[in-house]
């Protein structure tokens, strides 16, 4: 029996890793405007891309904030 995963054709975060997705938010805001958006300490206090990834795969509720984030950045660039 194939156990492959079903295509998820109306997920716009389908196939886009959160390094790929948290390395494109910094390149659009920076990390300061990044860390006003969301206020969280790996963003606002000596922020890098490694300890920003190890925090948001441990803390849903900020993941969540900000996989919303980059969906209104894809919105906004759509325009």
């Amino acid at each position: 029996m194939n156990a492959a995963k079903p295509a998820q054709p109306n997920n716009p975060l389908h196939g886009i890793t959160l390094e790929r997705l948290l390395g494109e938010l910094v390149e659009y805001y920076g990390w300061a405007a990044l860390g006003r958006e969301i206020d969280i300490r790996c963003f606002n206090v000596d922020p890098s891309l490694p300890s920003s990834l190890k925090f948001l795969r441990r803390t849903p509720w900020a993941r969540q904030r900000v996989e919303a984030l980059y969906l209104d950045m894809l919105d906004q660039a759509r325009r």
